[in-house]
């Protein structure tokens, strides 16, 4: 899935915001509540927009202002469950990533997945799908003709700087369910409640679906190195007896070794998310995570060019024109440059073939006037 936002805006991060709600603190989303093992932090949902005037609406939580990552995940968008007669469903035309993983992760409906390292897929219901853009990727994101009604989150989490440059690949996985009094839930990633997802990450991390009963009350072991974040998609729902919004999540710094989540008087499904903390700083903009602003500026004018809205500058290896005049886009003609690379050492992606029929791409919104600062 992409950032939608027409005019994504850089801002000045940290994750150790102060329990302060005025002035530079907890102003942007989040705010601080005393649970019964210490401080949670509630992060609140904004709508955004996907698409058009009757384009589906997704609650995004990750990243705010006053906290943009837990552990490496740095981008949370929940959606549904929405009528797709209404909404139109998912339509989000190809678009570029790097420097990061996106996961997807459906309670209802399906999504085909086309993406230029030549992966095709549909996401299922309780099946994961992880994208490794590593050094770029594109792709496009459509729910299937059938699909009547659609529910999921899509998160995305920053790739280590030893890591980010790889080869780009899909990884599936479905994960069998693990049940206990009152509750069942699926690993998607990581390790917890004695399973272990055979999704490779890079880094450690933690994706779970949860499932409780109408008031059960689930005691999860959790590794005191990591934070966490426990995402509310339907039912009431309190983390450590303080109360999470709708597609709000509950937030716990490192050092805690259990999250006590409880079920209010009906069934409540939800997400917990969790990681070591990265510990690097990044630039995220539109679809690019990235470490300079220098970065960002280069994908952005590569993906233009490459996508064919911008002519080739002096360093690319795009043809100027092609034999009919137009200027060279992404197809064929890309394909035919597998091998080369920029002057400054860059390779050139390989964008594959696309299905015919497939909308234009999306082109990047204009970079801010101003520099794009590091997120802590």
């Amino acid at each position: 899935m992409t950032n939608p936002e027409k005019n994504p805006q850089p801002t000045v991060c940290t994750n150790h915001p102060d329990r302060s709600t005025s002035g530079t603190g907890l102003s942007n989303g989040v705010t601080v509540v005393d649970g019964a093992n210490g401080p949670v932090e509630i992060l609140e949902p904004r709508a955004v927009p996907l698409g058009g005037p009757r384009g589906m609406t997704v609650q995004r939580t990750l990243p705010q202002k006053a906290r943009s990552l837990i552990g490496a995940w740095c981008f949370l968008d929940a959606y549904g469950p929405d009528d797709v007669a209404v909404t139109g469903g998912m339509k989000v035309a190809r678009h570029p990533h790097t420097g990061l993983a996106t996961v997807s992760w459906l309670f209802e409906g399906h999504i085909d997945h086309i993406d230029s390292a030549g992966n095709w897929a549909t996401v299922r219901p309780g099946e994961v799908d992880l994208m490794n853009a590593g050094r770029g990727i594109t792709h496009s994101e459509f729910s299937t003709q059938d699909t009547t009604v659609l529910h999921g989150v899509q998160l995305w989490y920053a790739f280590p700087d030893a890591d980010r440059f790889g080869e780009p690949g899909l990884d599936s996985h479905r994960p069998e369910p693990v049940t206990g009094e009152r509750f069942s839930a699926r690993v998607f990633l990581g390790s917890l409640l004695g399973t272990t997802s055979p999704v490779a990450t890079r880094l450690p991390l933690t994706g779970v679906e949860l499932h409780l009963e109408p008031g059960a009350s689930l005691e999860v072991n959790v590794p005191a190195d990591h934070e966490h974040g426990l995402l509310r998609v339907t039912g009431p729902l309190t983390l450590d007896g303080v109360d999470i919004p709708r597609h709000g999540i509950a937030y716990t710094a490192p050092g805690r070794t259990t999250l006590r989540i409880t079920a209010g008087e009906e069934p409540a499904l939800a997400v917990l998310i969790g990681g070591q903390p990265l510990n690097e700083q990044i630039v995220m903009w539109w679809n690019f995570v990235g470490r300079s602003h220098e970065e960002i500026a280069t994908w952005r004018r590569a993906y233009m060019e490459e996508m064919g809205f911008a002519d080739p500058s002096a360093d690319s290896p795009l043809p100027p024109v092609r034999a009919d005049g137009a200027v060279a886009t992404g197809g064929i003609e890309i394909d035919e440059l597998l091998g080369t690379s920029y002057e400054d050492g860059r390779p050139f992606p390989q964008f594959g073939t696309f299905p015919p029929g497939q909308p234009a791409p999306l082109p990047a919104p204009e970079l801010p006037n101003t520099t794009l600062r590091a997120r802590g």
